[in-house]
């Protein structure tokens, strides 16, 4: 169950992934709904994702508070 949450996470990111307020607010979401471990494999997946669209870049605030 909790991995397809966190499947569910990544496919709802990389959708909104054109719309930087929107990813912010996605991501924000996420890491409130995920395990622990799954943020951190959250955080892997949204550094390749930021190498493929810098301007996404500004949400990184989010995962390192």
């Amino acid at each position: 169950m909790a991995r397809a949450m966190f499947d569910y996470t990544k496919a709802v990111l990389s959708k909104v992934s054109f719309d930087v307020n929107l990813f912010c607010k996605e991501l924000q979401k996420a890491l409130k709904r995920l395990l622990p471990y799954e943020i951190e494999e959250l955080k892997l997946w949204v550094d390749k994702l930021i190498t493929q669209n810098p301007q996404l870049n500004q949400c990184l605030i989010y995962l390192n508070p």
